[in-house]
């Protein structure tokens, strides 16, 4: 074989060789290529609704509010809790980005993306006759009177219910977590699933 014919098979090995190298790079590439984030929602105003259910006209607002969104500022409570004894609250949320103009409704985002949300509470223990305990921060289990479910028949808490007792609670504490869990949100999740959109403790007065 004459050496023009040595040097354009070597030539043919060389370029073989750098076009594996090529696809080995480009396979690395896409490995390195991060998975997309599951941001949290931009929350600027929480409002906590508590409707006496014998009376729609007896209503109890509680809010939050964070005028920067995801700036330094967290959100703030603006409001005590002050429920009557004896009787049962509906409690439902206003849940607003109002850095948009105007407002966005994060509420009716939340509800649309059921199956990726829960809200988990922690309370005076004994503050409430129904749900007993404390909440179920410490074991998600524990008595929540839920009555909302995703697809999936797992608790939301964009709406639930409340008992106060015959006895009053002085500067109690009620507590609301919103957890956001886009595909790991299961009947077993626990308020440290997922990522947390609010986290609200507002002082309860049963009275």
């Amino acid at each position: 074989m004459n050496t023009f014919f040595k040097l354009r098979n070597y030539a043919l090995i060389a370029l073989m060789a750098s076009s594996v190298v090529l696809t080995s790079c480009g396979d690395d590439d896409d490995d390195d290529v991060p998975e997309p984030v599951n941001e949290v929602e931009v929350i600027t105003d929480v409002k906590l609704i508590f409707t006496n259910s014998n009376d729609a006209s007896d209503v109890v607002e509680a809010r939050a509010q964070d005028p920067d969104g995801q700036g330094v500022q967290e959100l703030a409570i603006l409001d005590t809790i002050n429920l009557d004894t004896s009787k049962t609250y509906i409690l439902t949320y206003e849940i607003f980005n109002n850095l948009e103009t105007p407002g966005e409704d994060i509420g009716a985002e939340i509800l649309a993306e059921d199956d990726e949300h829960q809200i988990f509470f922690s309370f005076t223990d004994g503050a409430f006759s129904s749900p007993t305990g404390n909440g179920n921060f410490d074991n998600a289990a524990d008595p929540i009177n839920y009555n909302d479910l995703d697809d999936n028949n797992i608790e939301v808490g964009l709406n639930t219910t409340w008992t106060t007792p015959s006895t009053m609670t002085a500067n109690g504490s009620f507590r609301a977590r919103l957890q956001h869990q886009p595909g790991v949100k299961t009947a077993t999740s626990t308020v440290n699933t997922g990522d947390t959109d609010f986290d609200l403790e507002f002082v309860i007065n049963i009275q």
